[in-house]
């Protein structure tokens, strides 16, 4: 099989080589499955929170000149920390035949793994969100102090060991003369060819454009004004432009700006790849239209309709996605999340006993026992040509055996180190957050729900899947719906319920 490795690293923390660590167990994890790399992707310094990654969208596009058939990760936080981008690109690559490996997790493909890889993805995104409300919280507290919190520090302003703003004697004569030329009619372009022309360039160290100047003459810092989250304090900053000169130049600007063209409100459909019509089997898509009034209406269309396959009615966007996300929600009882969290974890460690670590570990031991053996030898030998060829065995014997150990180091490393506490603590803080939060409806719906479909008179939630044939998730019929939940083992493979509409 044609892979490309995917590689990213995302912060200050991570470096060159963290990309080449996760090289590195790619391509032995390629060697040991007989995978031949066919290229790589590596996106440096990026989050995989957004889809602002270069060569990942490079890699999704080339996915569809088909020179490769699978997309190898170091881990699945790699590929995505959104459930939801993840699942849309898994998908995208779906349709051109190209899978996703996990070098360092080993994912079974039956039901427990599938379950077990939108965790492992819902709880990347779950942590990486706790993350951000931590730095968030950080800076409020700096907020609160008036403090730096980072960033680009407007001209004009310095920022001293104590985080506080102090003023930049050198460049806040430069801030007082582009208000004092915006004042006295000069415009933008103008003040902007004057400041280059002195070779000034901006805080970023750039040329200045029409951007920059607007950005440093609505600046309320420069009054003084500390602003965080829509909340400003007076007085925080040293001032370098005076309030009246300051709302003279607000004034100006307001009159000479040209009204701001109507931008369209994105709305995300965050049941999008998952709802489907339970009588065509065709995917529901998210559409919107204003009514005679001008309200805009947001709903569900089955993709059959475009065919004249279909006449079901549109289904309210708000109405679909509350029963979904209370349904999930009420899903989630103590009951089943330990079940479902005992389930991974059984995956989980049954993974860990694999029967190329047994060998190894097997070999390991024949090695240590045969060096013995050597040792036993050289000590009872006087024949220096046999003590000479004993010795070189045992030098080839420590090699080996640095090499197996080595080997089996990897394998271990390939292993998923998580625990049924970690699993149950993850569910029950999914469970408790507010529904409202966009952030925890998209974990809800992309970690923990497979397929929905809409019948004339029910819904139909399909929580996991229960079957996979030729790589792709297999639709259940209604009547494999409506049999059971669990597998003949007990295990929560499928959760179902269905509601009146």
């Amino acid at each position: 099989m044609n892979v490309v490795i995917y590689a990213r690293y995302s912060s200050h923390n991570q470096t060159e080589q963290s990309i080449e660590g996760q090289i590195a167990v790619c391509q032995e994890y390629a060697k040991r499955n007989d995978y031949t790399i066919v290229g790589e992707y590596i996106d440096r310094a990026l989050t995989g929170t957004n889809d602002n990654r270069p060569q990942f969208q490079k890699m999704i596009q080339d996915s569809n000149k088909k020179f490769f058939n699978g997309v190898l990760v170091y881990q699945l936080d790699r590929f995505a920390r959104n459930r939801y981008d993840s699942a849309t690109y898994k998908n995208k690559l779906k349709k051109n035949n190209v899978r996703v490996f996990s070098a360092k997790e080993n994912i079974s493909e039956d039901a427990s793994g599938v379950l077990m890889e939108s965790v492992l993805e819902g709880m990347a995104e779950y942590y990486s969100v706790e993350l951000s409300q931590k730095v968030r919280r950080g800076m409020k507290i700096n907020a609160e102090k008036c403090l730096y919190n980072g960033g680009s520090i407007p001209l004009g302003l310095t920022v001293d060991q104590d985080k506080k703003y102090q003023i930049d004697t050198n460049t806040a004569p430069i801030i007082k003369e582009i208000f004092n030329m915006y004042i006295n009619g000069k415009t933008m372009v103008e003040i902007q060819r004057y400041l280059n022309s002195k070779n000034i360039k901006t805080s970023y160290g750039n040329e200045f454009n029409k951007n920059s100047i607007r950005t440093i003459l609505e600046n309320k810092k420069y009054i003084g004004i500390y602003s965080y989250h829509g909340e400003e304090t007076q007085n925080a900053i040293p001032r370098i432009i005076e309030n009246e000169t300051f709302e003279k130049v607000q004034e100006m600007l307001k009159k000479n700006r040209r009204a701001p063209a109507r931008t369209k409100a994105k709305t995300e459909y965050l049941l999008t790849t998952k709802l489907f019509c339970g009588t065509y089997k065709e995917m529901m898509v998210g559409n919107c239209g204003t009514s005679r009034n001008g309200v805009v209406h947001n709903y569900y269309s089955c993709n059959g309709k475009r065919k004249n396959k279909c006449n079901r009615k549109d289904i309210q966007k708000d109405l679909i996605e509350k029963i979904v996300i209370e349904e999930t929600r009420n899903m989630l009882t103590d009951e089943n999340i330990d079940l479902i969290a005992r389930s991974i974890f059984k995956c989980a460690e049954k993974a860990k006993n694999n029967n190329k670590l047994k060998e190894l570990e097997k070999q390991l031991k024949e090695n240590e026992k045969q060096r013995n053996n050597l040792f036993d030898s050289l000590k009872i030998c006087e024949i220096d040509s046999v003590r000479k060829s004993i010795f070189e065995e045992i030098v080839k014997m420590e090699e080996e055996h640095q090499n197996i150990e080595k080997e089996i180091l990897i394998e271990k490393n390939s292993n998923i180190n998580i625990t049924v506490k970690e699993i149950k603590a993850f569910f029950l803080n999914i469970r408790k957050y507010s529904t409202n939060e966009l952030i925890y409806k998209k974990i809800l719906i992309n970690s923990f729900i497979d397929k929905i479909y809409v019948y004339d008179d029910n819904i139909t939630i399909i929580f996991t899947v229960k079957d996979r044939i030729n790589n792709n998730i297999k639709v259940p019929s209604i009547e494999e719906i409506e049999c059971s939940y669990l597998d003949k083992q007990g295990q929560p493979i499928l959760y179902y319920t269905n509601m009146r509409t």
